[in-house]
């Protein structure tokens, strides 16, 4: 698979509303420059499925613009979009008769005019071992279990060869192995990644920046630890969260509890290193 460099994004006073006029996405304003990846969190209905669909080229802003490479999407022509980013939605399906290899091949579509046949296999068995799926690449996609469809999806999506990946929530149906596993094969790829992600833990390690929604309005874009402090998880999730250093590496791990447990009455306050002293800020 050729060597891709990522591009920038860049949404400007984005909105979206429904053609019945409810307000899905609020004006909001960010930027990812090329290369890095951005997690986008919030609870369910948050908006973050309709937001990846803005930035997708799928839903046209109702006011705003959203910015490739400092070029307007909604001006680019659908073929010239292909190439530059690929989308792996929630719903995705495909022909269950087809066999593996040919569905990841019709990744390689937008780019028949300008790649040769060889080039374009070559793809493809590049994105099915990146995928850990060469092995399946004859079995028929109704054949494989979900996890193993997910992975076939994602392949499909790398076919395309994208400077700009778009997943939503691209860890469903993946035992905790695979899922650490396709993160950090994302994270390894250098492209622009945008992502949806539920589980809130892993976003720290995998994010170099983190989009917070509720109720489709834009709480906080910061780095995670920034982001992802206990004041605004408790306000957007009704969670308490604390980081506490990795055993090995000393690295901050983000941990939830829904119900923390009282102090003992009279019990003195808990000691707070630097590193909490660094990380934490006041609980509500």
């Amino acid at each position: 698979m050729p060597t891709l460099a990522g591009m920038s994004l860049q949404v400007c006073d984005a909105s979206f509303r429904t053609p019945q006029g409810s307000a899905l996405i609020q004006p909001l304003s960010f930027s990812v420059a090329p290369g890095q990846r951005l997690a986008i969190v919030g609870p369910n209905g948050a908006g973050k499925s309709t937001l990846l669909r803005m930035l997708g080229g799928l839903l046209a802003p109702t006011t705003g613009h959203v910015l490739l490479d400092g070029e307007p999407l909604q001006h680019m022509a659908p073929v010239v979009r292909a190439r530059m980013l690929a989308i792996l939605g929630q719903a995705d399906h495909a022909d269950v008769r087809l066999r593996v290899q040919d569905y990841v091949a019709l990744g390689c579509l937008p780019h028949r005019q300008t790649q040769s046949p060889a080039q374009l296999r070559g793809v493809v068995a590049d994105a099915l071992a990146l995928c850990n799926l060469t092995t399946l690449a004859t079995r028929a996609m109704g054949s494989l279990s979900g996890g193993e469809r997910q992975r076939a999806h994602l392949a499909r999506a790398l076919a395309q060869q994208p400077r700009l990946l778009l997943l939503d929530e691209p860890t469903n149906h993946l035992d905790p192995r695979a899922t650490l596993d396709l993160l950090r094969m994302v994270k390894d790829l250098g492209i622009t990644v945008v992502a949806v992600l539920h589980d809130l833990p892993l976003v720290p390690p995998w994010a170099d920046q983190v989009l917070v929604l509720k109720a489709g309005a834009l709480v906080r874009c910061d780095t995670p630890t920034l982001a992802l402090n206990p004041v605004t998880v408790h306000q957007v999730f009704a969670m308490h969260s604390y980081y506490l250093p990795h055993p090995g590496t000393a690295q901050p791990m983000l941990v939830l509890d829904a119900h923390p447990p009282d102090a003992p009455a009279g019990s003195p306050p808990q000691h707070r290193t630097s590193f909490f002293n660094h990380y934490e800020e006041p609980t509500p």
